[in-house]
């Protein structure tokens, strides 16, 4: 009976304890959050002291302003927006093409050709910058917004994850089109890309998230100040607000370029998840 007990107890406990756990990541995580939440609302200029967080004053939007003067955020949102939306509006076809064909079509040397594409995913991408950046040199791309987005044009972890949705697609769906005289092109959009309409849009929060926050790429890309992402002109804003030890307004700028993904998250939560859930990633 004593082994039984304390089994029960073990069980009841287990749950407890993973509940801590996760609490316990979840305020470590939250910490710099908050810490830059409370600076950026901060009317005079604060370390990085545990004390600071807890506010002894009335919040102001000081910082917001100064920091808005002191750099082009409005052109950085712009071109972060176009370097995200034009990679993933072309990310969407070569994946969706690649998907298809990987996973319908029949060629030699397929699985080859499959495996040899995903050895992308094993590469660290700071590995590609030099030869990157030698072929946007030599295409005429330097300097420009199209040479940022190049190199991502194609995606192995989307074209793995579009074939995996392809194939769990019943091949009868394709084979009605099929004899209904449906194009390849009219098949993959009226039957493949409804059904993998879960894959896409987790394929798409990944890859907007990933270059809204490219940080390395741009930088090695761009000259140009007009045609700085946000990461890099708020790494430029930063510099300068470091040197009058402005954490109030770093912090602010900070949440203003961070913003937009945190209110997409917050206004789609239940969407985000669904489409994770859906697709199987984990």
């Amino acid at each position: 009976m004593s082994g039984i007990g304390s089994g029960v107890a073990t069980g009841e406990l287990s749950p407890k304890l993973g509940y801590g756990a996760t609490l316990l990541v979840a305020c470590l995580w939250m910490t710099p959050f908050v810490w830059m939440l409370v600076a950026a609302f901060n009317p005079q200029s604060i370390g990085a002291g545990m004390a600071s967080l807890i506010p002894d004053y009335l919040p102001t939007l000081a910082n917001f302003r100064e920091a808005w003067a002191s750099a082009d955020f409005p052109r950085y949102g712009l071109n972060t927006l176009i370097i995200t939306l034009g990679i993933l509006a072309v990310q969407l076809v070569t994946v969706t093409l690649a998907g298809y064909a990987f996973s319908r079509l029949e060629f030699p040397g397929r699985t080859l050709c499959f495996y040899l594409f995903l050895l992308q995913l094993m590469l660290a991408p700071v590995v590609l910058i030099v030869p990157n950046l030698t072929t946007i040199a030599k295409l005429g791309l330097y300097d420009t917004l199209l040479g940022v987005m190049a190199p991502y044009f194609a995606s192995a972890f989307g074209t793995f994850l579009m074939r995996q949705a392809f194939r769990a697609i019943p091949r009868e769906l394709e084979d009605a089109a099929l004899i209904d005289g449906a194009s390849v092109l009219q098949r993959i959009r009226l039957i493949y890309l409804p059904l993998a309409k879960p894959s896409l849009i987790a394929f798409s929060i990944v890859s907007v998230t990933a270059h809204w926050n490219e940080f390395l790429w741009p930088l090695m890309v761009i000259n140009s100040p007009d045609l700085r992402p946000l990461t890099v002109g708020l790494a430029s804003f930063t510099r300068g607000a470091e040197g009058a030890q402005a954490w109030g307004v770093i912090a602010a700028g900070t949440l203003m370029v961070s913003a937009p993904l945190l209110i997409a998250f917050a206004l789609f939560q239940r969407a985000f998840v669904n489409s994770f859930v859906s697709s199987g990633i984990k």
